[in-house]
């Protein structure tokens, strides 16, 4: 028996994804994974379980720019929103008060990584 490849999803049925650029203002220095943490927590606070499911969030952890405190956010276009509105929820990371602004969105990996180094 052969084996048969699937054939693949036809782009207008494709999940549409944005990249969302955004920044951690804090007096000290925050790690990427409780940064990855603590917006899984707030969206999952935010919309449930299923509302984050739907999201399809990915923190992208080789994009985390440790010196200038940015990062980028993988997210359904229809969850943008939720997502920025779960970001201004977050008040502090590793007990340092904080404050999470996103900076930029795009729907292209590479212009979405440009809002990282301005």
């Amino acid at each position: 028996m052969a084996k048969r490849k699937l054939k693949p999803l036809m782009p207008s049925l494709r999940e549409k994804k944005r990249y969302l650029a955004f920044e951690v203002i804090s007096d000290g220095k925050v790690h990427a994974d409780a940064v990855e943490n603590s917006v899984f927590s707030a969206v999952k606070d935010l919309t449930g379980s299923l509302g984050m499911a739907r999201a399809g969030l990915l923190f992208l952890r080789d994009k985390w720019n440790e010196e200038k405190q940015r990062g980028l956010i993988r997210v359904s276009h229809k969850s943008v929103d939720e997502l920025r509105a779960s970001l201004a929820f977050i008040k502090d990371i590793e007990n340092k008060e904080v404050i999470v602004r996103s900076i930029g969105l795009s729907g292209v990996l590479r212009k979405a990584a440009l809002y990282l180094t301005h």
